[in-house]
């Protein structure tokens, strides 16, 4: 009976597949950058001048080093074949952020002057006859063709948007896209181009765990909520996004930045400097040169003996020892020791 029920328990394991993450990584003395998985290993040789994160489609975007074209590869290392025989990418070394890759089964890729959208089968689905276009977020995306404005479904379906005092209308995060009018004030709509939040605010965010920070016509900053009223009054001189998993925000009032929770309460850190956003529920921080993470009460949870670090995402955070990058995991043990000049993100692409 034991070992029927451990057999059917392994096989059923075998089921599901692992949960797997990747990170791009410079080794140590390389100029080019590779791709590592969570347990250490190098999956992909470092071959790439310029290399950009893996997401859940199973591929990321690269720079081909010769002719400097965008190319997608997998996890091998293999490159996708495309009906597009040359084409570039959003973002990137030029814009100083990330390379836009495949969302809701497509990527934005500029064939000559126009945009489209390529699937993951290498297809140019969607075909390049666009100014100007944005990444898939909630399965839409906002286009320009003809100084014309337009919201994309992933389908290819085209809906222009309506109203003529609209200029601008930024990515759907979260059910809603903020737009700016003519007369330089922001307000949210949803995908129906209702609009939920009326123009009123000098400038938004995006919602995040149901809040945006919003800026009023005093010029100081606060968060609402998806009907438009003040959860935490606008009070500070800068925001970031709230953090679902700690209920928090950073802020900063003066030259001063600490934290505020969705009531409104304020959370100080007394010896600590350099504050970072909260991210799977833990920030980094300071404490003379060295980095270590706070938690939600302000209180060490990794005490600081950093270099330098980056963010937790999706249960790990780089950091740097002396000259050299690794990861650990939310308890602060070394998952991946030390030994690379520069690191990203892990990121699940499984």
């Amino acid at each position: 009976m034991r070992t029927t029920a451990l057999t059917l328990a392994l096989l059923t394991t075998g089921l599901v597949p692992a949960q797997s993450f990747i990170a791009q990584v410079k080794p140590a003395g390389s100029e080019l950058w590779g791709y590592m998985s969570n347990t250490g290993e190098m999956v992909v040789p470092p071959t790439y001048k310029h290399c950009f994160r893996f997401n859940t489609s199973g591929y990321a975007a690269v720079l081909d080093p010769s002719t400097k074209n965008g190319a997608f590869i997998n996890t091998k290392g293999e490159r996708l074949a495309t009906t597009a025989p040359a084409f570039q990418l959003i973002g990137g070394m030029m814009s100083g952020g990330d390379v836009q890759g495949f969302s809701c089964g497509l990527a934005p890729v500029k064939v000559g002057e126009k945009w489209g959208f390529l699937n993951t089968r290498g297809e140019l689905t969607v075909p390049a006859t666009y100014d100007k276009v944005d990444a898939f977020e909630s399965c839409l995306s906002v286009v320009e063709k003809g100084k014309k404005l337009f919201i994309l479904t992933a389908e290819g379906k085209e809906t222009p948007v309506g109203d003529a005092g609209i200029v601008d209308v930024r990515s759907f995060v979260d059910g809603l896209a903020p737009f700016r009018t003519k007369d330089k004030l922001f307000g949210f709509m949803n995908s129906e181009q209702q609009v939920v939040i009326p123009a009123q605010f000098l400038s938004v965010g995006y919602f995040s765990g149901g809040l945006a920070w919003a800026k009023d016509k005093s010029e100081k900053l606060g968060f609402i909520d998806k009907q438009g009223a003040w959860v935490v009054k606008p009070a500070y001189d800068a925001a970031k996004e709230m953090d679902p998993a700690s209920g928090l925000a950073r802020v900063k009032s003066g030259e001063a930045w600490f934290y505020v929770d969705r009531t409104g309460k304020e959370v100080r850190v007394a010896d600590a400097t350099g504050l970072g956003d909260f991210s799977d529920g833990l920030a980094e921080a300071k404490r003379g040169e060295l980095t270590g993470f706070i938690g939600p009460d302000g209180t060490w949870v990794i005490e600081p003996k950093f270099n330098g670090a980056r963010a937790f995402k999706n249960g790990y955070a780089a950091v740097k020892q002396g000259e050299q990058w690794g990861f650990i995991d939310t308890g602060g043990n070394w998952v991946v020791q030390p030994g690379f000049d520069a690191v990203k993100d892990m990121e699940k692409f499984q």
